[in-house]
């Protein structure tokens, strides 16, 4: 099987679907005859080339991590450039990738949901939608941390590198927890009574210098 991997993160190569990314390639890589291109949307903004390359994939997954409640910007704008490929035939399959910060699977759902319908758009194969939440500071979890998740993306890639679909059972597991805990939503409302809860992300975003920014709407019409 040939695949296409569109990482839509804009940290790039430093992301955590990256991370992601490298162990469920691993597990796809177990199958032989299996071989992926993986394509950084950050990095790549030859926009005409990427969407050439869609074209001539035949299968295809997006990873891109939630940012608030849908895609990144840049996610968005490759979308966007996909518009002419729309209902065309011999379309690849397609499949997604999308990991948060938000603990719960839920938060996600919308975005998939979106992203099902995005298939349908493009006549592609839609293989399913990867979902996962308490993503962020993988990078500096220790190992009996992340073992669990990233044993799970090797077997996720490990099964579709096989039979060229997400095995439902799998996602299901993957993407628990759906709901906090009612104990769990305790904690994070009192969490965010002492500014606990976004003391990081705050951070984050003095850093980036988009703090003053982050109720910007730049999709909104």
């Amino acid at each position: 099987m040939k695949l296409t991997v569109f990482n839509g993160s804009p940290r790039g190569k430093k992301s955590n679907t990256t991370i992601l990314l490298e162990h469920f390639l691993k597990g796809f890589m177990e199958t032989d005859g299996n071989s992926y291109e993986l394509v950084y949307v950050a990095i790549n903004r030859d926009v005409g080339k990427l969407v050439e390359m869609f074209k001539d994939a035949n299968n295809i997954i997006l990873a891109f991590p939630l940012y608030t409640d849908c895609m990144p910007g840049i996610v968005k704008s490759f979308i966007d450039s996909l518009k002419s490929l729309c209902g065309k035939q011999n379309n690849p399959s397609i499949g997604f990738l999308v990991q948060s910060g938000f603990p719960e699977a839920y938060h996600s759902r919308f975005v998939e949901r979106y992203l099902e319908k995005l298939a349908k758009r493009l006549n592609c194969q839609y293989i399913g939608c990867i979902v996962k939440g308490g993503i962020e500071g993988i990078r500096v979890m220790p190992h009996f941390m992340t073992k669990k998740i990233f044993n799970s993306f090797y077997e996720l890639g490990k099964a579709y590198g096989k039979s060229g679909k997400f095995e439902q059972m799998l996602l299901n597991k993957l993407a628990k927890p759906e709901h906090l805990s009612a104990l769990t939503r305790l904690f994070y409302s009192f969490g965010k009574l002492i500014g606990l809860v976004n003391n990081y992300w705050d951070k984050q975003l003095k850093e980036n210098n988009a703090f003053e920014k982050r109720f910007d709407k730049p999709y909104m019409r």
